[in-house]
């Protein structure tokens, strides 16, 4: 799925289900079709802009303005749904992320359940490093320094990989997982795909490795 179709599955997303579910607007009143079709409009074309933007330059230079412009909207359009562009990366980056936690969760195994700690964890590694590559600019505007603690992604990320540790039998998988996701530190991961020149498949096999050392390999269930 390329980066522009998992975009465009927000129309899908958003315009699903009747127009009762939607949130009622002044006076309690329900927002007309049309105004809701103009807001999922809006936000697929923001995202759609911003991700080209933060593909084709520096992400740390863009600006609402470079935003607005190239969707095609207003500054206050854009404002009232995004405080600033780290909140327009993050949108967009949970969109990606959320197909990742689809195939943890419910895909085949090894990444998907059923396989032995080691290997989910090793698989875990290599999918993250290829959602990492593909969105590196906008995992690096989202979650600088202490703020990617608090990001959907970071979350996610930790809630299976503790998972897989609790299933595992290991000690203490509260510390643990932090330390078994530093790794992924897109901060990290830019130094050593970027400044260092690692290839992708080199770290990957590096993590595969960390993953079968400090974990059994044997199958659950």
């Amino acid at each position: 799925m390329t980066n522009g179709d998992e975009v465009r599955t927000l129309r899908d997303t958003e315009g699903a289900g009747p127009a009762r579910h939607a949130a009622p607007g002044r006076g309690g009143r329900l927002p007309h079709p049309r105004q809701r079709e103009d807001a999922i409009r809006n936000r697929v074309q923001i995202l759609a802009a911003a991700e080209q933007l933060f593909t084709e330059r520096d992400p740390r230079g863009v600006t609402m303005d470079h935003i607005a412009k190239a969707a095609g909207v207003g500054r206050a359009t854009l404002y009232r749904r995004f405080p600033d562009p780290a909140s327009v990366a993050a949108a967009l980056l949970e969109e990606h992320e959320r197909i990742l936690r689809g195939r943890l969760a419910f895909g085949p195994p090894p990444l998907g359940p059923g396989a032995p700690p080691a290997q989910r964890l090793a698989a875990f590694y290599s999918a993250a490093l290829e959602h990492l590559e593909r969105h590196l600019p906008l995992a690096l505007v989202t979650g600088p320094g202490p703020a990617r603690f608090t990001c959907g992604m970071y979350r996610h990320w930790r809630e299976h990989v503790r998972v897989v540790l609790v299933e595992a039998g290991a000690a203490d998988p509260d510390v643990s997982v932090d330390a078994l996701l530093s790794p992924l530190s897109p901060e990290v991961y830019q130094f050593q795909r970027h400044t260092l020149g690692f290839a992708p498949a080199r770290i990957a096999e590096t993590l595969g490795r960390l993953a079968r050392g400090v974990l059994p390999d044997r199958q659950i269930g």
